[in-house]
């Protein structure tokens, strides 16, 4: 019914009075959720007497409702959009993605369009018949770097093959508050915050996930560089869990530049820096590296991508800023 345009009538009984529209809906209509209900009468598709409705008005029964059901955009088929892609390798079995930041990689609540998913159906519409249009693992949105795709369905079984046995290399650039003493390993269970359902934690009883993690320049904010006020980290994934860089980082207190989830309150550091770390808009991770083996020829593969350009100028500016307070 959920595909059904065809407009629905109905009068609302007299015991109805005094509801809201929005529960007097839930009940005339129970197969719809009542945030569905109260979407639709935001969008201007359910009239009351003839008129636009809105969800906290109440009825007072014998009123006219008219709704014109709309499908959901998770229950409609993903469109293929021109979406530019920056592609760095491409043969018959795989596609190999640059990912610029603010894309984001599959349409989910909220980014039901303009997706790295539409840009993948409109590059390969064959990409269409498989799941997920053969995405095998994502990125988050604010994020950049690699990743695969996969255009077979055999190429996307032995690609998650590859994943589940861990052999499929991952490496990012991660920019940090404070100082590691030292290169290291994060190895702690990730699962779904117990109450933040958007965010994810460090949990006893979550899924296995390995970080590590080295060294790759630091910035001192002294002249006797005693302290740093942040590093450039390169992390090496085992696991790949939803936001495991970000949480690994932030649960051993060095969270990652830009991370308004899981970066939280403010970092000690020299004002001439802080500016600067503030101002960048999204959390400083890009994956560097990919290494797999070809899903048809199982010979090993890898590409690297260099920094964006916005971390690229945030590393510049960290070194100028940190000469001058040297």
């Amino acid at each position: 019914m959920s595909g059904d345009y065809t407009p629905l009538g109905f009068t609302v009984p007299a015991e109805y009075a005094g509801l809201r529209l929005d529960l007097a809906l839930a009940r005339l209509l129970p197969e719809y959720s009542r945030s569905r209900l109260q979407e639709w009468v935001t969008r201007g598709l359910i009239k009351l007497d003839g008129l636009p409705a809105t969800v906290r008005q109440k009825v007072w029964g014998g009123e006219a409702i008219e709704v014109l059901p709309h499908p959901h955009p998770s229950e409609q088929p993903h469109q293929p959009e021109n979406i530019a892609l920056d592609i760095v390798f491409e043969d018959d079995s795989i596609l190999v993605i640059n990912k610029s930041a603010g894309l984001v990689v599959h349409p989910g609540s909220g980014n039901w369009e303009g997706t790295l998913l539409n840009a993948l159906l409109h590059h390969a519409p064959q990409l269409a018949g498989l799941p997920r249009a053969g995405i095998v693992h994502r990125l988050d949105k604010g994020t950049s770097g690699l990743l695969v795709v996969a255009k077979t369905l055999a190429a996307q079984t032995a690609l998650v093959r590859q994943l589940q046995a861990r052999t499929v290399r991952r490496e990012y650039y991660a920019l940090v508050y404070g100082a590691p003493a030292r290169d290291g390993t994060v190895n702690a269970p990730i699962s779904r915050h117990p109450t933040q359902r958007t965010r994810m934690a460090v949990a006893e009883k979550g899924k296995p996930a390995v970080t590590h993690f080295g060294v790759a320049e630091r910035f001192p904010a002294t002249s006797t560089g005693s302290w740093q006020v942040c590093t450039l980290l390169r992390c090496k994934l085992e696991t790949g869990r939803t936001h495991q860089i970000r949480v690994h980082l932030a649960s051993i207190q060095h969270p990652l530049v830009g991370d308004s989830t899981y970066c939280k309150g403010a970092q000690k550091c020299p004002p001439a820096l802080r500016a600067i770390l503030a101002a960048f808009p999204r959390q400083a991770l890009h994956a560097t590296r990919l290494g797999l083996s070809h899903p048809v020829t199982g010979d090993w593969m890898e590409w690297q991508a260099p920094l964006p350009e916005d971390m690229a100028q945030l590393l510049a500016q960290l070194r100028a800023a940190s000469h001058e307070l040297a």
